[in-house]
């Protein structure tokens, strides 16, 4: 799911971010200056509240295991989130990226710094979970009949109240 964008803006890499819970109306890409192998490609900066640029997160160079395409991959992180925003730029013709979310799942297809899912391999670590696995424990029945109407419990609903 696509969920921001960046482009060259006078020479910087500028763009937003915005889901449902999140706002980041100005974010930034800063290049890292490393030698070391295992360093970022970028930092990602966001403007806060005091109109200050700070660090949120990082991206690393990653490659599709399918197509060999390079993206960015990384994290948006800060104390105000319940948990890390994982996220991947795809170049754009624009000499820019489209910012999108990764679930966790994805991972495993990709190869680059985060395609292991242990905790030494970019920070991703723990057990992935098959969005596919259909051996039980989900949600239960479903309340959909073969028809397409409302089955089993919540079925005497009344329809006649609008949404408001």
């Amino acid at each position: 799911m696509n969920i921001g964008e960046i482009r060259s803006v006078n020479g910087r890499l500028m763009g937003s971010i915005a889901t449902r819970t999140i706002d980041l109306p100005r974010i930034g890409l800063r290049v890292v200056e490393s030698d070391n192998e295992r360093a970022p490609v970028y930092e990602i900066l966001a403007l806060n509240v005091a109109r200050r640029w700070v660090q949120i997160g990082a991206l690393w160079r990653a490659y599709s295991k399918k197509t060999g395409e390079e993206f960015l991959a990384g994290n948006i992180d800060d104390p105000s989130l319940p948990e890390p925003l994982p996220v991947a730029l795809f170049p754009t013709e624009n000499d820019g990226f489209s910012i999108a979310w990764r679930r966790e799942t994805v991972r495993a297809e990709f190869g680059g710094g985060f395609g292991s899912g242990s905790a030494g391999s970019g920070g991703f670590g723990g057990a992935q979970r098959s969005y596919d696995d259909r051996s039980g424990g989900g949600f239960g029945d479903s309340t959909a009949g073969t028809d397409g109407t409302l089955v089993g419990a919540g079925a005497d609903l009344d329809d006649e109240i609008p949404f408001s």
